[in-house]
């Protein structure tokens, strides 16, 4: 319901609000750098990622003025509407470079399983606020919340789309770990989780496969599998102290660095800004995330704190996974880096999230029900 007590703007938390308006500036600033000699992006990108920007600020207004805890009813029909929409995009979705992910709404190309990964956090958190009784799931317990993650994730997975699918597993294992589980439960899932891993590999395409198998040796095809990689640890590495300068990176405006918009776009930051600036912004991006979990530790109620805690989870292991695979720590697997990467329906599922956070650090003066 909304509220218009004088109290929700006296705790706007301006600290998180700053903190995201400061990574969203560098966002756009690299992304100006990174586009704007490449004839086939050019700057319209840059114009509709500022678009996108603002848009995301105007759906963090609208999320604040809904109580937060009207999720917890919202969250199956939520679920629900997350599912049908990667349903239509796999039947109906428009095809990029061999993936069907996208359903194209006419003034806006949205990307299903972005969204979906939020009304995950959203889904799971409501779900362990409704059914925790303190002492610990049980393996019986837990089937549930493990079939609410399996759906989105192969549908997901069906796209392809490795690095989203995996993040709805590691959303799954953070949440359930942080609400605790019973030893004896900890054990049967961790010896699942191995013995799948044979099976999985077997699931995974053979350019997947592939993907794996040149992160454990780049080398081994330099000029295609590999290209990739070794563009951005070149990139990376070649920024030094600090950095080139901006605008002047070579392997980013000499169009040598691929998806340099997108998935590696920090790889253009660490070439123009050196170790140094590379620094300096992922002091500002994770503290964004430790102020997060500072909201979740003092939300007024458990489903506060869960959600809270799901969404910094979310942030922090694509921030985590794109940030190793761009220094060749882990495999290719697509998956942007929040705030930061180009991209409409990312930017503005995390833009949500980031609405949902201030949301909740909002009504903490409330009364816990």
């Amino acid at each position: 319901m909304l509220r218009f007590d004088r109290r929700l703007l006296q705790n706007v938390d301006w600290v998180l609000v700053g903190g995201v308006l400061l990574v969203t500036l560098m966002a756009l600033l690299n992304l100006y750098s990174a586009t704007r000699l490449n004839n086939a992006v050019g700057l319209s990108a840059f114009f509709k990622q500022l678009y996108f920007n603002l848009m995301g600020f105007g759906l963090i207004l609208l999320i604040v003025m809904v109580d937060y805890k009207t999720l917890i009813t919202l969250s199956y029909p939520l679920y629900i509407l997350g599912l049908l929409m990667l349903v239509v995009a796999m039947v109906f979705g428009e095809t990029v470079a061999g993936s069907q992910r996208w359903i194209d709404l006419g003034f806006f190309r949205l990307q299903p399983s972005e969204p979906a990964k939020l009304i995950l956090v959203i889904m799971l958190a409501s779900y362990y606020y409704r059914k925790d009784t303190g002492k610990g799931f049980t393996l019986g317990e837990l089937f549930v919340p493990i079939i609410l993650t399996l759906i989105p994730f192969v549908l997901i997975l069906k796209q392809p789309d490795l690095g989203t699918a995996l993040m709805c597993l590691f959303v799954f294992a953070s949440m359930t770990l942080f609400v605790k589980l019973r030893w004896s439960t900890f054990g049967i899932l961790a010896g699942a989780a191995l013995a799948a891993l044979p099976v999985i590999w077997k699931l995974l395409k053979p350019y997947q496969r592939q993907r794996i198998e040149i992160f454990l040796n780049p080398e081994s095809d330099p000029l295609g599998s590999g290209y990739h990689i070794t563009q951005s640890k070149i990139a990376v590495g070649s920024g030094l102290k600090f950095g080139k300068g901006y605008l002047h990176g070579t392997q980013g405006q000499l169009d040598f660095l691929p998806e340099r918009h997108t998935d590696f776009a920090f790889s253009v930051w660490a070439e123009e800004w050196g170790f140094f600036g590379s620094l300096l912004f992922m002091a500002c991006y994770f503290f964004v995330l430790l102020w997060g979990l500072n909201i979740a530790v003092t939300a007024r109620d458990k489903f506060g704190m869960l959600l809270a805690f799901g969404i910094v989870a979310l942030l922090f292991w694509q921030a985590f996974v794109n940030l190793a695979m761009i220094m060749g720590l882990l495999p290719v697997v697509g998956v942007p880096l929040p705030l930061f990467s180009y991209g409409g329906s990312s930017l503005l599922t995390n833009l949500a999230g980031i609405g949902l956070l201030i949301n909740i650090r909002m009504r903490r003066f409330m009364v816990a029900t």
